[in-house]
């Protein structure tokens, strides 16, 4: 029996228009996503009784709250039993394993779950966060960083994989295989922002951004929404295709919710999450046909190729100085769509997306040339991160 006792599929997947400086607000993207997910579910808008999304209304740089719960749910007349926002969950996947349990438990039939993100147009109207202008006192975790100048996540990552480097032996070029891949798998995808093709020399000449990582180490700032719609498994529309299981979910935090306080530092968030998912099924990482993981950074998607198990503990350098076993056609095809180095920051339901896009086939030339059955979806890094194991049902 899988996740929340099999009795919740994931039935539709929708995406927006993505691209930089597209001049939409969230809201309009949030409805292009929501609308395509229900009618793919082979729905309607009235069936909707559940809706969640992440991060919620929350104080953050421009952009990166494009549309919340309520404003969806206003926008589409929807009538719910159920509804949810926040941002205390396990990364972004914990919107759907709440949905999961909400439907497993009778709250709701048919959840729209999904994350807009106009990050790249508010920039351009100079609303991103900046380090100058007027003074305020640094808060929380900051006022042990700022003094540093340490305030972005580029950093803070970076020393998590200056200590990987040093223990282990990882190197720039090994690392590099991540953006190379990610990169390939962007020239086949429509919709991704960066395409053109990238060389080892032109990853390793990009500017500094912060030590280890260079500018393709980092994600692309975009605007977009993609949706999710879950439904109840004997409630599930009839849209042609088969469903989607979620065999298994993790969301494991087992130290402090910190960015620097590990016992191992070597580890992440997403050692927890994978060693709580694989607790709960009989499958293996050797049963997992691809996987789609977070790669905000690069070194997050080395941290969850680790995490999973698809190798031994400080050997995903080693791992990596393979690059065709993640390529398309390779064991182990990782980021088919490009990943957020390439395809764009759609802060984790990309790879959602990707992954159920993949398992129905639909990927176009992207798709992986082997029929596949099992993903592993890895979302989040640092502090926090959930991961889902999917499965097709034929």
């Amino acid at each position: 029996m899988s996740f929340v006792d099999d009795r919740t599929v994931i039935t539709g997947v929708g995406q927006s228009e993505v691209g930089r400086k597209l001049g939409r607000g969230g809201i309009d993207l949030a409805i292009d996503a929501a609308l395509e997910a229900i009618a793919h579910a082979g729905l309607d808008p009235s069936d909707i009784d559940g809706v969640a999304s992440y991060p919620g209304p929350v104080a953050a740089e421009g952009g990166f709250v494009g549309a919340a719960t309520h404003d969806v749910r206003d926008a589409l007349g929807l009538r719910t039993t159920w509804h949810l926002s926040g941002v205390e969950t396990p990364g972004q996947a914990g919107t759907l394993l709440d949905a999961a349990a909400a439907i497993a438990t009778g709250r709701a039939t048919h959840v729209l779950c999904f994350r807009s993100v106009f990050e790249s147009s508010a920039q351009a109207q100079g609303r991103a966060a900046a380090l100058t202008g007027r003074p305020t006192r640094a808060a929380g975790h900051a006022e042990f960083r700022m003094p540093f100048g340490a305030a972005s996540p580029a950093n803070w990552i970076a020393l998590y994989a200056m200590r990987y480097m040093h223990e282990f032996g990882l190197t720039r070029e090994q690392l590099g295989q991540i953006p190379l891949n990610g990169r390939r798998n962007a020239a086949r995808n429509p919709k991704a922002i960066y395409t053109a093709p990238m060389t080892m020399d032109d990853y390793l000449s990009a500017r500094m951004v912060s030590y280890p990582f260079g500018l393709y180490d980092c994600d692309v700032p975009c605007d977009g929404a993609t949706a999710i719609v879950l439904s109840r498994r004997d409630a599930a529309g009839e849209s042609g295709r088969p469903r989607i299981a979620i065999e298994a979910a993790g969301s494991g935090l087992y130290e402090r919710h910190t960015w620097d306080q590990r016992v191992d530092l070597t580890t992440m968030a997403a050692h927890d999450a994978a060693d709580h998912m694989w607790s709960q099924t009989n499958l293996t990482p050797a049963d997992v046909d691809f996987a789609e993981l977070y790669d905000g950074f690069s070194y997050l998607c080395l941290q969850w190729i680790e995490a999973l198990g698809f190798c031994k503990h400080g050997e995903a350098g080693a791992f990596l100085s393979e690059p065709e076993r993640i390529a398309l056609d390779g064991e182990l095809p990782v980021n088919t769509h490009g990943g957020q180095l390439s395809a764009g920051r759609l802060h984790g339901y990309g790879f959602l997306h990707e992954a159920c896009t993949q398992l129905w086939g639909e990927a176009g030339e992207r798709q992986i040339p082997k029929d596949v059955e099992v993903a592993a979806v890895g979302i989040g890094g640092g502090p926090e991160a959930g991961c889902l194991l999917l499965r097709r049902e034929d």
